[in-house]
């Protein structure tokens, strides 16, 4: 087997790994949120429950975005400058939308 068609093995393989995961995650965190949104009637936890909610609805948008760019063969380019992630932030940090150098500047 070439070492190209290895490769290209070897990436959809990992794609397909990816995507399993992150939709397991999602399914995840959608039954999170489906559990704090519930009424428990405890107003002394709404503070920390709304928190938890913002925090999971914004997992649930970055993990959706994530599998788009998936669907899309998007996923791994930076949406800034195009350049490719590299798969050691991509491994840490799944949904990742930026390179190191441009989140820097997104959050400078």
């Amino acid at each position: 087997m070439s070492e190209r068609m290895s490769t290209g093995t070897h990436d959809r393989q990992w794609r397909t790994e990816l995507e399993a995961t992150l939709t397991h995650e999602f399914n995840t965190q959608t039954a999170r949120l489906t559990e704090l949104t519930a009424d428990t009637g405890d107003p002394a936890e709404a503070h920390t429950k709304a928190a938890l909610i913002a925090a999971t609805r914004q997992s649930l948008e970055q993990i959706t975005g994530a599998l788009r760019r998936l669907a899309a063969g998007s996923y791994g380019s930076c949406e800034r400058c195009g350049t490719a992630i590299p798969p050691e932030r991509l491994e840490i940090l799944p949904h990742a939308r930026f390179c190191v150098p441009c989140q820097q500047k997104q959050n400078g």
